[in-house]
């Protein structure tokens, strides 16, 4: 039976690399994947998966209104697919994600999906939750805070460095507007 995974984490884990390195693995015995993004990411380009460490790949893009399970039986139709990885998984609908199970359960094949788990408030994304809810496998990937602990928060701040406690949930950045920490630190700055 092909599984549905989901590996979790606060930004800068290498969720990215770690779906590139999977895709790689599964190239490399010439086996198919298919690749999807979040289209309101377009930060290395409309369409791109890309890793801090410069890893990158071309990927197709989702938002609201993509029936990824279609997409997939659509896809199937020219070529062999083997697995299917999300990257940005944060940011699938619930209807989403029961498209992904679907594609486990209907047409056998496995499903790996990257995201972080929670926002800048501490709030589970929509994606996230579904995830949690559904995924056969939950996989955490750990990075660190500045004090050696291990980071699960991702706090968000303004150009000049000032925490951002307000806003919408959603705001694309890296390094410039994020940084990760663990959650003692993470409460003391925003609670």
């Amino acid at each position: 039976m092909a599984k549905l995974y989901f590996y979790y984490s606060s930004m800068n884990a290498g969720k990215s690399t770690t779906l590139l390195q999977s895709s790689f693995n599964y190239q490399e015995r010439g086996m198919g994947t298919m690749l999807f993004t979040a289209a309101l990411d377009d930060r290395y380009g409309k369409g791109v998966i890309a890793s801090r460490i410069g890893l990158e790949a071309k990927a197709h893009v989702f938002d609201a209104a993509t029936d990824i399970y279609d997409e997939v039986a659509n896809e199937l139709k020219i070529r062999k697919i083997n697995c299917v990885l999300i990257d940005e998984a944060q940011f699938l609908s619930r209807a989403q994600v029961f498209q992904l199970a679907a594609i486990c359960d209907h047409i056998g094949i496995p499903v790996l999906t990257y995201g972080i788990r929670t926002d800048f408030q501490a709030n589970l994304f929509e994606g996230s939750m579904h995830l949690l809810a559904l995924a056969d496998e939950l996989k955490e990937l750990k990075t660190i805070c500045k004090c050696g602990r291990k980071a699960s928060m991702n706090l968000r701040m303004d150009e000049t460095g000032k925490v951002i406690k307000e806003g919408a949930q959603t705001e694309i950045g890296g390094n410039d507007r994020y940084e990760v920490l663990c959650r003692k630190h993470f409460m003391e700055l925003v609670f």
